[in-house]
């Protein structure tokens, strides 16, 4: 039998010992030594299982713990059998064990419990529970089995999921808006239904040709470009061709792989933003992009003029800081600062020139 299925000290009279918790009892009409083969069958298939699992007596003491438990947690068996499980338990979540023993010790069985649990080293691992009451010959309950499955992995693919349905539902509000806003900016310089019609037409397409940009999920990797081009390419639609309102200047440096998405979302809701609310909401609002390198990094500065007074906001975090968080400082490795003046918002983002290189 495997050493994590062995434990010392006392047990409740009558209690399977530490090695059989999980054993199926024997048929009557199995023949002598059939239920010792069956209950070694059972231990094989729980020590190699990739789940943790571990059996505790009702105080939360641990009897045994599978190889799948030392891989998840860090823990050895010898350090693991007769310790509270609460090792393995942050103290923000103490109370979960008590509330769960309470239940074991009513017979009742706990399914896909999501929580997490500490590992030998401090770090925090994500994991989804199942606990089951163990009982003695007499049927009394004594301990119970614990299964710990890793679900980290799939709680970062929901948290993906959620800023695509995020990214989305802010997208398709911002539809009507940004209709508004080209509709708007092309009556400004059409002197005809026709001439209107053309200008709203090729804002359409380039805005069109900028949502591509920004959005390469599931698709290939966008073509490298250069960081003006990029950004001159996702606020073409928002701009003034005969009389132009937003300059671009500075350096121009390589932009590639996943970068280019990242940035062009970033300046895709930072032009949103200005039409809907901000400087070219305006008819005499301008925006200043000035493009340095200071040393190994890249900034944007992004100046807004002309438009109403501006005020910060308040309240709880917008898909625009939500997004920043994701794209500048998970994405991009840089960060982000916005400086709301009255006389208009400027903004100020920083990215390492490697990271800007895919």
């Amino acid at each position: 039998m495997n050493r994590s299925f062995s434990s010392s000290g006392p047990r409740p009279d009558d209690a399977p010992a530490a090695g059989a918790l999980f054993a199926r009892p024997a048929a009557e009409d199995g023949g002598p030594g059939r239920g010792d083969r069956i209950a070694q069958h059972y231990a094989a298939i729980i020590e190699s299982s990739d789940d943790a699992i571990l059996s505790k007596d009702l105080d939360g003491v641990i009897l045994t713990w599978n190889e799948g438990a030392e891989r998840l947690f860090g823990f050895a068996a010898q350090e693991a059998v007769g310790r509270p499980v609460t090792m393995i338990i942050a103290p923000d979540r103490r109370e979960e064990e008590p509330a769960m023993l309470d239940r074991i010790r009513r017979g009742e069985r706990i399914r896909n419990f999501e929580t997490a649990r500490r590992r030998k080293d401090g770090s925090l691992v994500d994991v989804s529970l199942t606990l089951s009451p163990i009982r003695d010959t007499r049927g009394r309950v004594v301990g119970a089995s614990s299964i710990a499955r890793d679900v980290s992995e799939l709680k970062r693919t929901r948290e993906r999921q959620q800023l695509l349905l995020r990214e989305m539902n802010h997208r398709v509000k911002n539809l009507f808006a940004l209709t508004s806003a080209i509709i708007g900016l092309s009556a400004r310089s059409a002197r005809t239904p026709q001439e209107l019609a053309d200008a709203a037409r090729e804002r359409v397409a380039a805005l069109a040709q900028a949502h591509a940009l920004t959005f390469s999920h599931g698709g290939p990797a966008p073509q490298a470009t250069t960081l003006q081009s990029l950004v001159r390419a996702i606020v073409a639609p928002f701009d003034e061709p005969q009389a132009p309102r937003i300059a671009i200047s500075g350096a121009d440096v390589p932009v590639s792989g996943s970068a280019v998405a990242s940035l062009a979302l970033l300046v895709h809701e930072f032009a949103t933003n200005a039409a809907k609310y901000g400087a070219l909401s305006s008819a005499e609002g301008t925006i200043a992009i000035v493009c340095t390198e200071e040393g190994d990094s890249v900034v944007v500065d992004w100046t807004e003029r002309g438009g109403p007074p501006v005020v910060e906001p308040t309240g709880d975090e917008g898909f625009g800081g939500f997004l920043s968080r994701i794209a500048v400082v998970s994405q991009l490795g840089g960060d982000i600062a916005r400086d709301w003046k009255p006389e208009g918002l400027e903004i100020r983002l920083v990215a390492p020139r490697a990271r800007l290189a895919g």
